[in-house]
């Protein structure tokens, strides 16, 4: 991937930065306590849980994946944190994850939840209705919960190398353009500045000319 897509690297880090910046700001100025993040991924560094918990100590965090490997290694991690918990579930089947009694029993969805999907609906295609599955979820939570999602872009010039590296993959890649991403968000406001490029989302510091932006954009909605 990274031979026929040099930009992938960069794009996987200037994601995960955006996801800990998405967090920080939801646990501090937004005053959401809870997370609900699905697509997690196998542990790493700044993971959710502890980006939270530096900005509120009580912040509470629920993992879903459907990676059984995924599952061991974050069962380890977490094992000794109350305020955490992981799941098997899929995307694909929100019920599940919406009613699952560990769900249920670690987040309290009468109050207001952040719904984590980053870099997740690019692997879900359109004959599996990606956008109905983000709204059940949405619909699962209370007025004042919020979205954050990532996708990547439509890039007609990497798409043979992207769907190539992905032949065999569990899932394919789907990219989108821009303004299909932004339908994810649909009847939500968005959290300024939008929908943009995740390297422009609220940067830490400023974004230098000489970085490109990368194939991948993301923002947080708020539910009305």
């Amino acid at each position: 991937m990274i031979t026929n897509v040099p930009l992938v690297r960069e794009t996987a880090r200037a994601n995960r930065a955006f996801l800990g910046r998405a967090v920080r700001f939801l646990a501090g100025e937004a005053g959401i306590d809870q997370f609900l993040d699905i697509g997690a991924g196998l542990p790493t560094q700044n993971n959710v849980h502890q980006v939270a918990e530096r900005v509120n100590p009580a912040s509470r965090v629920m993992y879903v994946d459907n990676d059984s490997m995924v599952l061991v290694h974050a069962r380890a991690l977490l094992a000794t944190n109350a305020r955490t918990g992981v799941i098997q579930g899929d995307v694909r089947n929100p019920v599940h994850i919406v009613r699952h009694p560990e769900v249920r029993g670690l987040l309290d969805l009468s109050r207001p939840v952040a719904v984590l999907l980053v870099s997740l609906m690019h692997f879900v295609r359109d004959e599996d209705n990606p956008y109905g599955l983000v709204a059940a979820l949405m619909a699962a939570v209370p007025s004042g919960s919020y979205l954050v999602l990532s996708h990547v872009e439509r890039q007609p010039e990497y798409e043979d190398a992207v769907a190539a590296s992905y032949a065999r993959a569990s899932a394919p890649v789907v990219a989108r353009p821009v303004e299909e991403i932004g339908r994810f968000f649909d009847g939500m406001d968005l959290v300024y500045p939008g929908l943009v490029n995740v390297r422009q989302w609220r940067p830490d510091e400023e974004v230098s000319p000489v970085d490109p932006d990368v194939p991948f954009f993301g923002a947080i909605g708020v539910k009305r």
